[in-house]
């Protein structure tokens, strides 16, 4: 087989690593990027190209994960990763196509899912979840420290030389996996040619979501999921911009705190987790979590001062813990040969809110009139910058309103998780779901069920 050695968890780590590594080194100049190229619909612009992003992720990735269980997985990594990571080097030649091009590349921005389906080739069962770890984990370390360096390199050299590195790293990322990753999909599993039927059900994104009503259990599951993953797939998208712009955070300042962010949030979802797993059980931990989410939005929604930020971020950490209690319980709870099944709805609907979430918050900063007219002055005696804070004097009473409503959005799932029984069994009796499992039959689809334990993660929060 091509490439080096055997396929193994840490090839799909380099693939990983350096391709996030790339984006995060962007993380300062993009924020600057956006706001000259949209100076007077800054957060509605930035939450339509994240929109249109999301959901063409969502419905090109089960395509994208049918052709791969086909076709193989190495094709795949090359093509997704081509197509992220492609706008890079527009940053610099004309802005307005590197937000185009953005927009158009979450068709492939599903470089996770075939990277958990190339780790699901080469691994067995019981062995699944720590490698999904392992990957998390290098994800997680690629953006603790690359808006930190890309940030000092901006401001030592200029924009232009963290623009040339990140595209050297892309490159790097493409040779890679041309060169070193070797083909994991056995060679058994494939046709004979590349003319094998794909099935529309295969294909569909709505083939999961059109079963949620048919248990009352996964129906509770699904609306939380819903109304607490959509304020956050808001927040990821518009937050950083929101610290720059409107609390006058340097872009060392926001750097530093996604370090500090993803340091506590690694730290929440491993040890802490663990320990609340154990002590206070499953459905208590989803509902803590959900409480630490409302008062890290509502925090964040009516703070003003840029330590309110720090400590809400504190705050954020812990409530990330939601999802993989979320995904425990369901795991837990459901029939052995439903596992794909549940866990296919809940990954879809998480799918869909990274489309509308970006959208809305950007919508929500639109109708309060949230926006900039001119770039941040420099800084005050008292630290923040001048437009920052006319502009809060402006808007006191409530700074952020899009995280107020996420606040009262995550309110309504927590509610409706309140109703989540503690034990039971998920017996979806459906005989269309359990052909809709066949039809995803292959022992190493991305929605296998080892992916219960999979983190917080999705490509379109870069």
């Amino acid at each position: 087989p091509q490439g080096i050695g055997s396929p193994s968890v840490y090839h799909a780590v380099i693939v990983i690593f350096l391709e996030f590594f790339a984006w995060g080194l962007l993380t300062a100049p993009t924020l600057v990027v956006l706001h000259e190229t949209f100076p007077k619909h800054t957060f509605l612009m930035n939450g339509l190209i994240q929109g249109v992003k999301g959901l063409l992720s969502f419905l090109s990735a089960p395509l994208i994960g049918a052709l791969s269980d086909v076709w193989g997985r190495k094709s795949f990594l090359l093509l997704t990763v081509f197509f992220t990571c492609a706008p890079i080097p527009l940053m610099k030649i004309s802005p307005w196509w590197y937000f185009a091009v953005i927009s158009v590349s979450g068709v492939f921005a599903v470089t996770f899912s075939v990277v958990f389906a190339y780790v699901a080739d080469i691994t067995q069962e019981h062995e699944r979840s720590m490698a999904y770890g392992l990957v998390s984990a290098t994800f997680a370390a690629s953006l603790v420290t690359s808006p930190a360096i890309g940030a000092y390199l901006g401001r030592i050299y200029g924009d232009s030389l963290v623009v040339v590195l990140a595209t050297a790293i892309a490159l790097l990322d493409i040779c890679f996996i041309l060169v070193a990753v070797p083909e994991s999909l056995p060679e058994k599993m494939r046709p004979a040619s590349w003319g094998a039927p794909i099935s529309w059900e295969q294909a569909d994104p709505f083939a999961s979501l059109k079963k949620v009503g048919q248990d009352s259990i996964v129906l509770l599951i699904c609306i939380t999921v819903f109304l607490s993953y959509l304020p956050e797939a808001g927040q990821y998208s518009s937050f950083f911009l929101y610290l720059r712009q409107i609390m006058g955070f340097s872009s060392e300042s926001v750097a530093a705190f996604i370090a500090v962010l993803g340091i506590l949030s690694i730290i929440a979802q491993t040890i802490v987790l663990s320990l609340l797993m154990r002590s206070i059980g499953n459905k208590n931990t989803i509902l803590l979590g959900l409480g630490f989410q409302i008062l890290q939005l509502a925090w964040y929604g009516f703070g003003s001062e840029p330590w309110m930020m720090w400590a809400a971020g504190a705050v954020a950490a812990m409530s990330s813990i939601t999802f993989p209690a979320v995904s425990a319980l369901v795991s837990r709870t459901a029939d052995a040969d439903q596992q794909g099944v549940v866990q296919g709805m809940i990954t879809g609907i998480r799918g869909l809110c990274n489309g509308l979430g970006p959208a809305l918050y950007g919508f929500i900063f639109y109708i309060f009139h949230v926006e900039l007219n001119e770039l941040p002055m420099p800084e005050s005696p008292s630290g923040g910058s001048v437009v920052a804070q006319y502009h809060l004097q402006q808007n006191s009473i409530i700074p952020g309103p899009p995280f107020l409503f996420g606040a009262c959005s995550v309110l309504l799932a927590l509610l409706v998780a309140l109703f989540i029984p503690e034990h039971t069994n998920l017996n979806v009796r459906s005989s269309n779901w359990k052909k809709h499992c066949g039809s995803h039959g292959h022992p190493h689809s991305p929605q296998a069920p080892g992916e219960a334990k999979e983190p917080l993660l999705q490509d379109t929060n870069v």
